[in-house]
């Protein structure tokens, strides 16, 4: 599934394509997934943002447009076999591709997220002034649950997917199935810090894509990031600190990937 890389470089690369630009038509054939749309007709764009993994487009007549892109959506240039959803502009043509319809829309008047409970629920961006080491300490301090599971929460900090998760689990040398609770002053430091380098190094790559390329950017570009994996997806491998093969287990659900030994 995108995560907070993936769905920025896909909010900084549409930016200059849809802003100050009216919709002037959506077509799509399920009202379910993609709701209300038809009140976005004839709106303009006025700003791009990104909440999470949410895309976030306020338009004109007090509205917005709200995008999850799910495990496979992503905005193209040029139809394709999965386009689900098609947006006309005053300049050029716009496509929502996504080959297994976990995506979805909602237009709402702005700020008005009832029908979108995750987005009212969200934590603090993690690579904004108001990510802060008080709060994100004092919530692992209050919780039993394994680091991995509250990193995927969304509460402690808003995007975290499973790739990011297990990479800034290995550079804060954290096991994933250490308990908040249990963590010391200095280890959240680590963790706190290790999740910002992460999410900062793989936005300015442009996030990662995997082997299956379900992500790639609007104009079709790979992120970067999949290259600089020192454990996510990397089972059996040798661990790039100290050799050792990196297991894969299970936390919250999520395959979840470490090295035995670095990760304490």
């Amino acid at each position: 599934m995108p995560e907070l890389p993936e769905v920025e470089t896909t909010r900084r690369r549409l930016e200059p394509l849809l802003l100050g630009q009216r919709l002037l038509e959506i077509h799509h054939q399920d009202p379910r997934r993609y709701r209300h749309t038809q009140k976005a007709q004839g709106q303009m764009v006025e700003s791009l943002l990104r909440r999470g993994k949410f895309l976030l487009f306020p338009l004109s007549g007090g509205l917005e447009m709200v995008v999850h892109l799910g495990m496979t959506g992503g905005f193209r240039l040029q139809k394709t076999p999965h386009t689900r959803v098609a947006f006309r502009l005053e300049q050029g043509e716009l496509f929502f591709h996504d080959p297994r319809r976990f995506g979805r829309i909602w237009v709402v008047e702005k700020g008005d997220y009832r029908e979108i409970p995750l987005l009212s629920r969200l934590g603090p961006e993690p690579l904004s002034e108001a990510f802060r080491f008080p709060e994100f300490w004092e919530g692992l301090r209050r919780s039993g649950k394994p680091l991995k599971g509250l990193l995927l929460d969304q509460r402690l900090a808003a995007g975290v997917g499973n790739i990011y998760a297990d990479e800034a689990l290995f550079r804060a040398r954290l096991s994933p199935f250490r308990r908040g609770r249990e963590l010391r002053e200095e280890e959240a430091q680590r963790l706190f810090l290790a999740l910002k380098e992460v999410l900062a190094e793989a936005t300015a790559q442009g996030g990662s894509t995997l082997s299956d390329r379900t992500y790639q950017q609007p104009d079709g570009l790979p992120g970067g990031f999949q290259e600089r994996h020192a454990v996510y997806g990397r089972a059996g491998l040798p661990c790039p600190l100290c050799g050792t093969p990196v297991a894969r287990g299970v936390v919250a659900g999520r395959g979840t990937h470490f090295c035995p030994r670095c990760q304490a």
